[in-house]
């Protein structure tokens, strides 16, 4: 029974973590995209690291996802991403 609680709290985690990573990521974006549209409009020299910040939000949650599916994987479990890809 505490295996299978260890489990359980292992697949929450992974859910709550990959659901907090994308949210940085897509804030990540559109602060990026807002503030091209501020570029737009007005001299910004801001614009570049938002992007660079946005890329590189987005490129750490995928690395955080990917190692966060291997060890559930390991321990048995599915990765949150995995079933929601799957049905």
């Amino acid at each position: 029974m505490a295996k299978e609680t260890v489990k359980m709290v292992l697949q929450s985690m992974i859910a709550l973590a990959s659901a907090a990573l994308g949210l940085v990521a897509a804030l990540a974006w559109n602060d990026a995209i807002k503030e091209t549209i501020k570029q737009l409009m007005t001299d910004d020299d801001s614009l570049a690291a938002k992007y660079y910040y946005a890329i590189l939000a987005t490129a750490i949650a995928v690395i955080v996802v990917l190692v966060l599916s291997k060890i559930a994987a390991k321990v048995g479990g599915e990765a949150a991403i995995q079933r929601e890809a799957e049905g």
